[in-house]
């Protein structure tokens, strides 16, 4: 342990000093294990262990403008600059998933899960089984070509078991991941990979909080600055930068003057659907995401089989084409197919077909053209097999089990699980089941064909060039007519797997389409038509249906979260908007100590939120250097008129030899500061201090609503400005200028600091080391 010259323990104990190759600009840790995910200047994500052990990087190709963890530290959520959002695999990683959520850069993302799971009346946590495993097998991955990939030996990639892992959250506590883009929009997603909810605040009509309760507003030009669910999910608290302007209609009836507040604002949107509806959601969640995840593998296995049969088919045109040209050559007026059926029917060779035979197809091209068609049809059944119809059959028993929650209108109505919807979709999975069915047995069939044709020409071969053709097996005459006629220019497997711009209908029998008709009667599919799609076009109508099932709970969630109170905080011009980035600002949640030994039993009194920032020195006049600290936000709507459940705040006033650069909120609603020294001196170049300030032990005043002359929350607190005095906390000399971000985890006792100079140095916040693992 450090000590300094007799003065006792120094607190913050270093840890190590290493030098970075770059200047980082985003840092978090993990929350479970001892792993820190930095962002370079260039965009690359790098991984380090506790030790500073290189794990690995990855460079996302753009512009990585947010981070965050899952809460269980298995996977990572990266923000792009133009709205995508990619998850990533913990242990090498690797891309698990990618999202465009957004239109826009994403500016912050905050992944938080429950903190306490429901119980029902037994007082056993209620969870929720996913039962497929029960009936299925692992369920199928997304096949590959082969070839591609050096030492590639089959179509599945073996690393694909993180892939699973995300997917397969049955056994996760129910979580969702927030993200907010430069634009206002906020979007939730389960489980960081269902999309559950989008709103925009531009679309919010909010109480003004400049006027009266009467009054209304709603912002212009907002970005989403950073965002914080509560652990109990009830609550999300949004930072925004952006001009709040009342109604111009209300203002202009009641004779009022218009007053804008354009700067940073603090707003608190209800988000409890989440909690009571969070086991219907989990369900929902659980089978959409899966269905998700297999229709891609259906859309990979669609385009892997279409890919091989036209390299099949282009080998055999590429083989049997010249025979065309000969027999223009040779003046003949007729076509191969005229030919081949002359030499079948027992007539004379003609010599446009002896010299191809002979000397242009010959064995070796009627060889190579017979094993791409044989190769080919032999992969794509295993593709079908391995993928597609084990997919399509996962499909069909996830969108059942959906249908039968539909039904439960009572619980899964609320959250806009469409009963008529689900039915529609379960119906297209059936069908594309028939289609995938049928599609088997035509690929077969015209396999079979083929390789009857190719017997048939090779006997051809051996009697026109005199040798013995015992060995080969027997042909069916009337299928090679059959192939000759309807195969040898048409190619039925490719027409079933594209979708054509012009709708061409499949031609069926009258007899086939009377039956099937009639099996409507017997609970047969409601369409008719089905059988007259083809493979591809009946996919297209599936994925449409599902889009369409889980648009309506995506729309019914985001309806039912609201706007419940507004703290603007401090004003920022239009024009030094884009420097609020660098505006240190944190929000967490804490036990409220208040409450802890009282009768509230809800969990959301038994938290309390913190936010903390420090305000720019130009906002107002009258303070300079100092750090706003508020609590209490989420529950200041309320009419409990107790301190510990109304909104507070205090002004805390750095000295004017510090600037602070960053802060953030630790355990136990502590703060740790970054200051960097304003004025550096000879004997002192370059200082900085890290030091914990307990906020619970700051003289917060309670925040009354704001009034018509100080429109701005903080501003009544001016003349209550607490002067920090440097002595009173936990201070640990830095020698170094620091920068931005300070990355600190609550959880593990450590903080991450920054130098100018590409340095970074851990230190540990905790009195007993002991409790900081070097070891994952």
């Amino acid at each position: 342990m450090e000590t300094d010259e007799g003065q006792g323990i120094i607190p913050f104990q270093l840890q190590f000093d290493k030098p970075i190759a770059s200047q980082i600009k985003i840092a978090e840790w993990n929350p479970e294990k001892d792993l820190l995910a930095m962002v370079t200047g260039d965009s690359k994500i790098l991984l380090h262990r506790f030790n500073w052990q290189r794990l690995w990087t990855i460079s996302p190709g753009r512009c990585v403008t947010a981070l965050c963890w899952r809460p269980d530290g298995k996977a990572i959520a990266v923000g792009l600059d133009d709205g995508t959002i990619s998850l990533h695999d913990v242990e090498n990683g690797k891309l698990l998933r990618s999202m465009k959520s957004h239109s826009v850069a994403i500016l912050c993302l905050n992944w938080e899960e429950d903190a306490q799971p429901l119980e029902d009346d037994s007082g056993s946590f209620l969870t929720y089984e996913d039962r497929t495993s029960r009936f299925f097998p692992a369920p199928p991955r997304v096949p590959r070509v082969p070839g591609l990939v050096s030492g590639d030996t089959g179509f599945m990639d073996d690393n694909e078991d993180s892939f699973r892992e995300l997917s397969n959250s049955s056994h996760q506590r129910f979580n969702i991941l927030c993200s907010g883009d430069k634009d206002g929009s906020i979007c939730f997603s389960i489980f960081g990979i269902f999309p559950i909810g989008k709103i925009n605040i531009h679309e919010f009509s909010i109480l003004s909080p400049l006027l009266d309760k009467k009054a209304s507003c709603q912002f212009l030009n907002a970005s989403i600055y950073k965002v914080a669910l509560s652990k109990d999910l009830c609550h999300l608290i949004v930072m925004i930068h952006g001009e709040l302007v009342e109604d111009k209609t209300e203002l202009k009836e009641r004779q009022i003057p218009r007053h804008d507040l354009v700067g940073l604002h603090c707003l608190l949107l209800d988000t409890s659907i989440f909690r009571k509806r969070k086991n219907e959601l989990h369900q929902v969640a659980q089978q959409a995401s899966n269905i998700d995840d297999l229709i891609e593998v259906i859309r990979a296995s669609l385009s892997v089989i279409h890919k091989q049969w036209v390299d099949a088919i282009h080998t055999f045109h590429e083989k049997f084409d010249p025979l065309s040209t000969l027999i223009i050559d040779h003046g003949l007026d007729s076509c191969p197919q005229e030919e081949f059926l002359s030499l079948l029917g027992g007539a004379r060779t003609s010599p446009p077909v002896h010299q191809f035979l002979v000397n242009s197809l010959c064995e070796v091209g009627l060889k190579r053209a017979s094993k791409a068609i044989h190769n080919a049809g032999k992969e794509l059944h295993l593709i079908i097999q391995e993928h597609l119809q084990p997919a399509a059959e996962f499909i069909a028993f996830r969108i059942g089990e959906l249908r039968g929650l539909s039904r439960w209108r009572t619980r899964y109505q609320g959250i806009g699980l469409d009963e008529m919807l689900i039915d529609v979709a379960t119906e297209k999975a059936g069908i594309f089941l028939v289609h995938v069915e049928r599609f088997m047995r035509v690929l077969t069939t015209v396999i079979y064909q083929f390789q009857n044709f190719f017997t048939w020409l090779s006997k051809c071969i051996k009697l026109l060039m005199s040798e013995p053709s015992d060995q080969l097996p027997p042909f069916n005459s009337e299928l090679v007519v059959i192939f000759l006629k309807f195969l040898y220019d048409q190619d039925p497997v490719k027409q079933l797997l594209e979708v054509s711009e012009v709708d061409q209908s499949i031609e069926v029998d009258w007899e086939t389409m009377q039956r099937v008709n009639e099996l409507v009667k017997f609970g047969g599919f409601s369409d008719t038509r089905y059988l007259q799609r083809t493979l591809a076009k009946e996919f297209e109508q599936m994925e449409q249906s599902f889009k369409e099932a889980f648009l309506m709970p995506f729309t019914t969630i985001s309806k039912k979260i609201h706007c419940k109170n507004i703290l603007p905080l401090f004003p920022v011009s239009s024009s030094a908007a884009s420097s609020l980035l660098q505006i240190p600002t944190s929000i967490s949640y804490y036990k409220d100590i208040c409450t802890a030994g009282s009768s509230c039993q809800t969990l959301q009194q038994r938290l309390m939120d913190y936010i903390c920032f420090r305000i720019p020195d130009e906002s107002f006049s009258n303070m300079h250097n100092c750090i706003g600290i508020a609590r209490g936000f989420m529950h200041g709507s309320t009419d409990s008129g107790k301190s510990c459940t109304s909104l507070e705040a205090v002004l805390l006033c750095v000295p004017d030899e510090y600037e602070c650069v960053d802060l953030s909120l630790y355990k136990e609603s502590q703060i740790v500061l970054l200051l960097n020294e304003r004025i550096s001196t000879s004997d002192s170049p370059e200082n900085a201090r890290m030091m914990i300030v307990q906020a619970c032990d700051l003289p917060f005043l309670s925040v009354s609503r704001p009034s018509n002359s100080h429109k701005w929350a903080l501003h009544e607190l001016k003349d209550y400005v607490v002067n920090f005095l440097m002595e009173n906390g936990k201070i640990r000399y830095i020698p170094h200028f620091v920068t931005v971000p300070l990355a600190v985890s609550a959880s593990r006792g450590v903080a991450c600091v920054f130098a100018a100079r590409k340095r970074a140095l851990v230190y540990i916040l905790e009195e007993n080391e002991d409790e900081v693992s070097d070891v994952e």
